[in-house]
């Protein structure tokens, strides 16, 4: 038997026993006296009874260790043109210092900190210097809108606000202290205190006597010890994007999160002490809180905080400028950062005179990954591509190749096989599974492993609700997909993204994968739109690779031939837009329950999690020009 299925059995058969295996290479303050927990909870318990610090976890016990002058983060920002190395050693003293400031400011275990911060080193300090107290952190993504930013202060109710004067987009300066100030008058509850980093590219105006100025403040603190914490103590709370009404915070507790995140990077990536990890996403979101931060950290990686994009600061050669440029290992993005330099850059020649040998693979998570996009990847690269599915509320990936177990064969369209200690399982209506390659509900049996959420911040019964009471036994992801007789989960969008066509119903990701495969496309997306005969029909968005000549007409002629090629009649398009990008959010999803609701006719906001919003306005046009053509 190999290494992956071994594994599969033995966390199958024997959960406690697995888990107990993979949390002993944590360092525990207080030995855990149970594994698990989870009938008297509303969500998994792990590791009752153990005391340990995400901190001490993540920077001490490597200090200790003798390694503290390995590079634990390399701040690369394209934006300014710099590049920062901080050892673990200095990382530790930051880390402490900051701590100490906190503490000072009044903050206890059990507080939380509210972190409104771009990605700048000082960020992941701040992260860490929660967790060195035992104060759960809730990062908001920079730039995030005022109203939203609000509702989080008053549902999380932090006694400390850490922010920063602005963060850095191409072009622009994009000032975050008025939009923080902004969503302090529109909250109720009111932080005693805010520390401000004053970047040079602008200082913020300050309050007296509730703003503070970073480097007035924290420098000379007494450095804080770590403060041992209970293993179910809540790490951080991380609100889902997109969320409107009652926010949904999910939690994350400590120690069953460190030990899920130690056996991904040793399992799933087949990294190893001192490699270079580099996930290409932002601390506001789950990767960069999981394979940002916590992850690589713990495993005593160096690990990439990039400020910058794929394409545009410069050009579609940064990836490789900062894999050359740092000796990656590892590279962990999203499927839409491939896309957008593929679409510029289709030949890949600005990755030639690169020396990209140190890499060793490429993930992909956040959106589906289009066979063409992986394919072009591979040819590319030479090198390993990944696809690999999980969600805010997990943590940690819940479907991928194992690659730290045993290399599978790739297949095109599909997110590879469950992880050791998920059992997926495809659920039709009445919650029953069904046969191999049947679309269904995408659900996990109970109990979740380590590391995925216990709980709703102070919302049990929400979590109930949203998660657990569809399907009694399982956890709903509210992904539509299917397995394959191998095994191999196709995950085909959201349950709310299938069209049902005359009584047909259709995954928008099936289309999806047929339009991408089309020699010109580099991206793509399909919405349902209203039909007075059947019911919803699809219309698709296309954004094309850089230097195609033919026509928009003649492009989207041949798109709607072939997926009534490739699909039936019943998938007809009924129309295909070629536009000049799509609408997305700072992380890469597309925005296209937006799209859904304007193609439908009906009222529509951007969300505050929007890069562009002129985006929004260009297909709104496209859909306009649409209906007073037929």
């Amino acid at each position: 038997m190999g290494a992956y299925r071994s594994a599969v059995e033995h966390a199958r058969d024997d959960a406690t026993g697995f888990w107990a295996e993979q949390a002993a290479v944590l360092d525990w303050f207080k030995p855990f006296q149970s594994v698990l927990d989870w009938h008297a909870h509303a969500g998994a318990r792990w590791f009752l009874g153990g005391q340990l610090n995400a901190c001490h976890e993540t920077l001490d016990r490597h200090v200790i260790a003798g390694h503290g002058e390995r590079i634990a983060v390399v701040h690369d920002s394209a934006m300014t043109g710099t590049i920062r190395r901080l050892s673990y050693l200095e990382m530790r003293d930051r880390v402490a210092e900051l701590a100490g400031c906190l503490r000072r400011l009044g903050v206890v275990p059990g507080d939380r900190v509210l972190i409104y911060m771009p990605m700048v080193p000082e960020a992941v300090m701040a992260m860490l210097a929660c967790a060195r107290l035992g104060a759960i952190h809730s990062v908001v993504f920079g730039g995030f809108g005022s109203r939203e930013l609000g509702v989080r202060i008053d549902h999380a109710r932090p006694r400390v606000i850490l922010a920063a004067s602005c963060g850095l987009e191409p072009g622009r300066v994009v000032p975050y202290k008025p939009l923080l100030d902004e969503a302090l008058s529109l909250a109720s509850h009111r932080p005693e205190a805010c520390v401000v980093l004053q970047r040079p590219q602008l200082h913020a105006s300050l309050h007296p006597g509730f703003d503070l100025d970073w480097e007035a403040v924290v420098p000379g603190s007494a450095p804080a010890e770590c403060v041992p914490v209970e293993s179910t103590q809540p790490l951080y709370i991380l609100y889902t994007s997109g969320t409107t009404g009652l926010p949904k915070g999910v939690v994350r507790d400590t120690g069953g999160y460190l030990t899920a995140l130690r056996y991904s990077m040793r399992a799933i990536y087949d990294v190893r002490e001192a490699d270079v990890y580099w996930a290409a996403s932002d601390i506001g979101w789950v990767v960069g809180h999981s394979y940002i931060v916590y992850a690589p950290l713990a495993a005593g990686c160096t690990t990439i905080l990039y400020e910058g994009k794929p394409v545009g600061t410069p050009d579609a050669g940064a990836f490789w400028r900062v894999v050359e440029s740092h000796k990656v290992n590892v590279l962990f993005t999203a499927p839409t950062a491939i896309r957008a330099i593929k679409r510029d850059d289709p030949e890949c020649r600005l990755l030639a005179g690169r020396d990209v040998s140190s890499l060793r693979a490429l993930f992909l998570a956040g959106e589906r990954a289009d066979s063409d996009t992986i394919h072009w990847a591979e040819n590319h690269l030479q090198r390993p591509v990944v696809d690999h599915w999980w969600q805010t509320e997990t943590g940690w990936p819940i479907v991928a190749n194992c690659l730290g177990l045993e290399r599978f064969p790739v297949k095109a369209g599909s997110a590879n096989l469950p992880v050791p200690g998920y059992q997926v399982h495809i659920l039709d209506e009445g919650g029953h599974d069904v046969p191999a390659g049947t679309s269904g509900a995408i659900a996990l049996r109970l109990p979740l492993p380590p590391g995925c959420l216990p709980t709703l911040w102070q919302d049990d019964a929400g979590f109930l609700k949203s998660y657990l009471e569809r399907y009694p036994g399982f956890y709903n992801t509210g992904d539509g997909g299917y397995l394959d007789a191998d095994g191999y989960l196709y995950v085909m969008g959201r349950l709310d993204d299938v069209i049902n066509v005359a009584g047909h119903r259709l995954s928008t990701g099936e289309i999806e994968e047929v339009l991408a495969s089309h020699a010109s496309v580099a991206e793509c997306a399909v919405i349902p739109v209203p039909d007075a005969i059947k019911g919803q029909v699809p219309t698709a968005l296309v954004v094309l690779k850089s230097g195609v000549q033919a026509t928009h007409a003649s492009i989207e002629s041949e798109l709607l031939k072939l997926v009534r090629h490739e699909i039936g009649p019943v998938a007809s398009l009924h129309h295909c837009f070629v536009v000049a990008r799509l609408p997305k959010t700072r992380s890469g999803k597309v925005l296209r329950a937006t799209m859904r609701r304007m193609a439908a006719g009906e009222a529509w906001v951007a969300p505050a999690t929007i890069e562009d919003p002129a985006v929004l306005d260009e297909i709104a046009a496209t859909f306009r020009a649409a209906a007073g053509s037929s």
